[in-house]
């Protein structure tokens, strides 16, 4: 990519992130760490970029609204909402989205213009790759009626969860947060 264009993109992502209202002090933490981290590394939208580098994800929803779709992601051995690298993008909705039609094979009905929660959290090394950071822009998203997931090779296993099942099955803390956002306390 062209430096003139990463700064563009770059731009882009700071702008949604700047834009973005912290339900609370911790969130407010987070988005001034990330424009920070943006300010601070014109390559932020690169995998490349160590310390660490922006992602983009999505929380889906079913039709109803009554329960999450996670992935058990084959690398970390985790449930986790769809997401990945924003590989450049400064539209980090359109990565987000990318990232979750490709790991569930949903196109959603619809999805917030605006992300609904930011994250950042450690990555350990794996392989050739070292530890380093996600700073995590999440968006959420509705699946139309009937959708039906499709699993890709990045996850062992794709499922519906209840709020219930959600919080009993031990999520992350940030995915946690999420989920008591969107399928209530």
């Amino acid at each position: 990519m062209a430096e003139r264009d990463q700064v563009a993109e770059v731009a882009r992502a700071r702008a949604l992130v700047e834009a973005f209202e912290a339900p609370d002090e911790a969130q407010g933490r987070d988005r001034s760490a990330i424009l920070a981290f943006l300010d601070a590394h014109p390559d932020a939208l690169l995998r490349s970029c160590v310390p660490g580098h922006l992602t983009a994800s999505c929380l889906l929803l079913d039709a109803a609204g009554e329960r999450v779709l996670l992935h058990h992601h084959r690398k970390l051995d985790l449930w986790l909402q769809f997401g990945g690298h924003a590989d450049g993008e400064g539209d980090l909705r359109a990565a987000a989205l990318r990232e979750l039609i490709e790991e569930s094979g949903i196109e959603p009905a619809s999805m917030g213009a605006a992300p609904f929660d930011l994250d950042i959290h450690g990555i350990p090394a794996h392989g050739s790759e070292p530890a380093h950071d996600h700073l995590d822009v999440r968006f959420l998203a509705r699946a139309p009626e009937g959708a039906e997931p499709v699993c890709s090779e990045e996850s062992h296993a794709l499922r519906w969860f209840t709020r219930e099942e959600a919080l009993a099955a031990g999520l992350d803390p940030s995915l946690d947060r999420m989920v008591r956002a969107v399928l209530g306390a």
